[in-house]
C-alpha cells in the first residue's frame, strides 16, 4: 500500500540546471535543433508578414473605391506574396516539428536508458525503500510530462518569444498611440497569469504525485488479487482507492479549475483588447490622427490576435513546464543514487588443477574455479581454489542501524556441507544468505569464503560462484528453456534439458503445449506455483555453482513431488556446500548441520539426531510438525 506520509510535493528546486541536464541529452543534434530554431523563427515571421502585407492589401482596395480604378496587378502580386509566405510557414512548422518529434523521443529514449541502467547498479537497499509504483512512476508520469515539455512547450516558448518581439515592432511601427493601449492590456494579463499560474503550478505537481499513488495501490492490487478475494478484502480495497482516487481528483480538480479558467479569461481580455482597438483607431482614421487608415486598424486589429495568443500559450505550457521539471528532478535524483559500492579486486577464473594441487588459469570451461587474488604490496599473484567454505565471524547486522536483526553470528560451513537454518519467522534466517551474497554489508563481524574475506571479491565474480533459489520465485516473459538458461545464459539446448531433468520439471514441461518454447508471461501465471519454483530449481542447476542457497525452495511443491525430486536434488547438491533455509523440517534432516535461530542469534546447532536428542527449541520444532500432521 502506498505510504501515506509523503512529503508534500515541490516545484522544481533549480531551473537552471535541470534544463541544461536536460540539453545534455541532446548530444548529436546540434545541426538539427539549428534547423528547428530557423524554422520557428521563420513559421512565427510568417504569421507577422502575412498580417503585416494586410494594410498595402485593404489599402489598394481602399484607393480603387476613392479613385474608382483598381490596380488589380498590385493586388494580385501582394495577394500571391502572401500565400507564399503562408504556404512556406505551414512547410517550415511541419519540418521542425518533425525534427524536434526526433529529437525528444531520443532525448528520452537516452534518459530512460539512463535510469535503468542506474537502477540496475543500485543497491537492494534503494529498493526496500521504494515502492514499485513510485519507480514506475518514473518511466511512466514523468517522462511522459518531459516528453511534452520537449517535444512542444519549448518549440511553444521559442516561437512565442519571437511572435511577441515581432509583433509588438510592428505594431509600435504602425501605431505607438494605439501600442500604448497594448502595453497596458499586457500589464494587466501579467497580474492575471501570476496570480492563476501560481495557484495551478502546485495544483499540477500534487496530481502527477497522486498519479504515482495511486498507481502504485493498483499495481499492488492487481499482483496480489487472489489475496484480496481469499481474505475478502474486496471492499477495503475499493476504500482504499477511494481515498487516494479522490486524493488524486482534488488535486486534478485544483490544478485544473485555475488551467481551464485562464484561457477563458485571456480570450475575454483579448476580446476587450480587440473592441478598444478597433474603437480608437477607428476615431484616429476618421479624424486622420496619425495617418491612420483602414488598412492599418485592420492589420493592428489583426496584430492584437496575434499578440494575445501567444501570453496565453505561454501561460498556459508554463505550469506543464513546471510539471516536467519536477519530474525530470526526481528522475535525475535516481539517476544521481550512489550506485552500489564495490571495493573488490578479488576475481573468479576458470582453473586447471594439476594432480599436485597446483592451480593454472584459463579462459577455457573446465569444471573448477579459482579465486584470483592479487597482492599490490608484494606485486604478487596467488590463486585459491574454489570450494564453497563459508565462515560467519561474530556477525552483527542491522537493516536499520538502531534495529540489530543478527547479533553475534558465528558459524563455519565446509566443502560439501549441508547447512540448515530453521526458526520462526523474523529469526534472521534469510538475513544470513542475503549478507553471504553481500546483498547489503555487514558492519561488524566478517565474512569468509575460502578464507577470503567477501569484502575483498568483487560481488559479481562472488555472486558468480552461487546460485540462488528463492521462496518468491519470479519467472521472466519469454520460453521455458529461456528462463532456465536466465541461470547460464550461454547454456547448450542439452544443459537446458539436463537441468530440467535434475529438478524433475521434465516431466510436466514436455506436457506443455509447446514444450521447452511454450511462452510464459505475467510471471509465469499460466504454470502452478510448484511448477514454477521447479523451473527456479532448474535455473538454479543450469548455473553449477559451488555455493547452493535454497530460501524455502520446496515451500510450493507437494510432498509427493518434494519426494520425486528429494534424488535429483541431491544429485544438485552433491559436492557444494549448500545453506537451505526451511520451516518444512524434513527438509533438513539429512543436513550436516543444523542452526536455530531465535531473535538474531544461534541458540542450538548439531545434526538432526544431536538435536533431537538435547530436546531443546528444535525437539519441540519437530515434535510439534508431526503432531500437526
Amino acid at each position: 500500500m502506498p505510504p501515506r506520509n509523503q512529503k508534500a510535493p515541490q516545484k522544481p528546486s533549480n531551473v537552471k540546471n535541470t534544463m541544461k541536464r536536460i540539453f545534455s541529452y541532446m548530444y548529436g543534434f546540434k545541426a538539427q535543433f539549428i534547423i528547428v530554431v530557423i524554422g520557428v523563427v521563420f513559421s512565427s515571421f510568417a504569421g507577422i508578414a502575412g498580417n503585416y502585407l494586410l494594410k498595402p492589401l485593404i489599402d489598394n482596395i481602399e484607393e480603387a473605391v476613392k479613385s474608382g480604378s483598381w490596380d488589380k496587378t498590385k493586388f494580385i502580386s501582394i495577394l500571391s506574396v502572401m500565400a507564399g509566405i503562408y504556404i512556406l510557414g505551414a512547410l517550415s512548422s511541419f519540418v521542425y516539428a518533425r525534427i524536434m518529434m526526433k529529437i525528444s523521443t531520443t532525448t528520452l529514449m537516452r534518459i530512460r536508458n539512463d535510469l535503468f541502467t542506474k537502477m540496475e547498479s543500485l543497491p537492494i537497499r534503494f529498493f526496500d525503500k521504494h515502492t514499485h509504483g513510485e519507480l514506475m512512476s518514473l518511466y511512466t508520469n514523468d517522462t511522459d510530462t518531459l516528453r511534452e515539455m520537449l517535444s512542444n512547450s519549448i518549440v511553444q516558448f521559442i516561437s512565442s518569444a519571437i511572435s511577441i518581439v515581432g509583433v509588438f515592432t510592428a505594431m509600435l511601427i504602425y501605431s505607438w498611440q494605439l501600442t500604448i493601449i497594448v502595453v497596458v492590456v499586457l500589464l494587466v494579463v501579467i497580474r492575471v497569469i501570476g496570480f492563476i499560474g501560481a495557484r495551478s503550478s502546485k495544483g499540477f505537481i500534487e496530481q502527477q504525485k497522486a498519479i504515482g499513488k495511486a498507481n502504485g495501490y493498483i499495481e499492488e492490487l492487481i499482483d496480489g488479487q487472489k489475496v484480496v478475494k481469499v481474505f475478502c478484502h474486496e471492499d477495503i480495497a475499493i476504500e482504499e482507492f477511494e481515498k487516494l482516487n479522490n486524493e488524486l481528483c482534488e488535486a486534478s480538480t485544483r490544478a485544473n479549475t485555475f488551467a481551464n479558467v485562464l484561457m477563458p479569461i485571456m480570450n475575454n481580455l483579448s476580446y476587450l483588447h480587440y473592441a478598444i482597438t478597433a474603437i480608437v483607431g477607428g476615431i484616429m482614421t476618421v479624424k486622420g490622427i496619425g495617418g491612420m487608415t483602414i488598412g492599418t486598424v485592420v492589420s493592428y486589429l489583426q496584430f492584437t490576435r496575434s499578440f494575445s495568443q501567444p501570453i496565453t500559450q505561454v501561460s498556459q505550457q508554463l505550469n506543464s513546464v513546471l510539471t516536467a521539471l519536477a519530474g525530470a528532478e526526481r528522475i535525475f535524483k535516481v539517476i544521481d543514487e550512489q550506485p552500489e559500492t564495490d571495493d573488490g579486486y578479488v576475481t573468479l577464473v576458470n582453473a586447471e588443477i594439476d594432480g599436485n594441487g597446483n592451480i593454472k588459469e584459463t579462459d577455457k570451461h573446465t569444471g573448477h574455479w579459482a579465486w584470483k587474488h592479487p597482492h599490490k604490496a608484494e606485486g604478487t599473484i596467488t590463486y585459491t581454489e574454489v570450494k564453497g567454505m563459508v565462515e560467519l565471524d561474530n556477525v552483527v547486522f542491522g537493516y536499520e542501524p538502531e534495529k540489530i536483526v543478527l547479533n553475534g553470528i558465528s558459524l563455519y560451513a565446509k566443502q560439501g556441507q549441508k547447512i540448515a537454518f530453521v526458526g520462526s519467522t523474523g529469526a534472521g534466517k534469510t538475513t544470513i544468505t542475503n549478507l553471504i551474497n553481500r546483498f547489503y554489508d555487514v558492519p561488524d563481524g566478517k565474512i569468509r569464503y575460502d578464507g577470503i574475506n567477501i569484502n575483498k571479491i568483487k560481488k559479481d565474480d562472488l555472486r558468480h560462484s552461487q546460485s540462488i533459489v528463492l521462496q518468491d520465485t519470479h519467472l521472466f516473459t519469454g520460453t521455458v528453456m529461456d528462463n532456465i538458461r536466465y541461470g547460464k545464459l550461454d547454456a547448450t539446448d542439452d544443459e537446458v534439458y539436463a537441468a530440467a531433468k535434475l529438478a524433475n520439471a521434465d516431466n510436466f514441461i514436455t506436457h506443455l503445449e509447446n514444450s521447452y518454447n511454450t511462452m510464459l508471461t505475467a510471471d509465469g501465471s499460466n504454470l502452478s506455483q510448484g511448477q514454477r519454483q521447479l523451473l527456479a530449481i532448474a535455473r538454479a542447476a543450469i548455473a553449477d555453482p559451488p555455493v547452493l542457497i535454497l530460501d524455502e525452495a520446496t515451500s510450493s511443491i507437494d510432498t509427493r513431488t518434494e519426494a520425486l525430486i528429494e534424488k535429483g536434488m541431491d544429485s544438485l547438491m552433491e559436492g557444494r556446500t549448500v545453506f537451505v533455509i526451511a520451516h518444512r523440517l524434513s527438509t533438513v534432516r539429512n543436513s550436516q548441520a543444523i542452526m536455530v535461530l531465535e531473535n538474531g542469534k544461534i541458540i542450538e546447532r548439531g545434526n538432526h539426531n544431536e538435536l533431537i536428542a538435547q530436546k531443546g527449541k528444535y525437539y519441540q520444532l519437530y515434535t510439534g510438525m508431526f503432531e500437526l500432521s
